[in-house]
């Protein structure tokens, strides 16, 4: 399976500029699109595509537009964030399918990108997941 590593960046600066997994999933249910930009030129070796591939989620109109990051973790005294960086296409895929995708293009060429928009389906059967997680949420305090 494909690997992420990280990118890491200044928090101060960089906080309202990006999200976790949970929060561009949520974002991906309300109709923000996931772009998926390539970082390196991929390249093909033993049956895996390599490369660099981030995500962010933007809104239509192009005024709003978050990097995904990894899960912020404390490794001095300032939480340290990075952003997640997919090194092959499988580990690509397997990520956005999990976050519903039923079909995904990935640029190949540095600077590439390709927006990606979850079927209505999924987003309606997403928003009730979060919705019914809330509500239980709600019940157990």
């Amino acid at each position: 399976m494909g690997r992420t590593t990280g990118l890491v960046i200044d928090l101060q600066k960089e906080a309202p500029n990006v999200v976790t997994e949970p929060k561009f999933r949520e974002l991906l249910a309300q109709g923000y699109q996931a772009e998926v930009l390539c970082r390196s030129d991929a390249y093909y070796k033993s049956a895996v595509w390599y490369g660099a591939w981030v995500l962010r989620v933007v809104d239509r109109e192009g005024t709003f537009e978050r990097l995904l990051v990894n899960i912020p973790r404390r490794v001095t005294g300032e939480p340290e964030v990075a952003i997640k960086v997919f090194k092959t296409i499988n580990g690509l895929t397997t990520f956005m399918a999990r976050m519903g995708f039923t079909h995904i293009h990935v640029p190949l060429l540095e600077g590439g990108r390709s927006s990606l928009a979850l079927p209505t389906e999924v987003m309606e059967r997403i928003r009730k997941e979060i919705t019914q997680a809330g509500a239980a949420s709600d019940n157990d305090g």
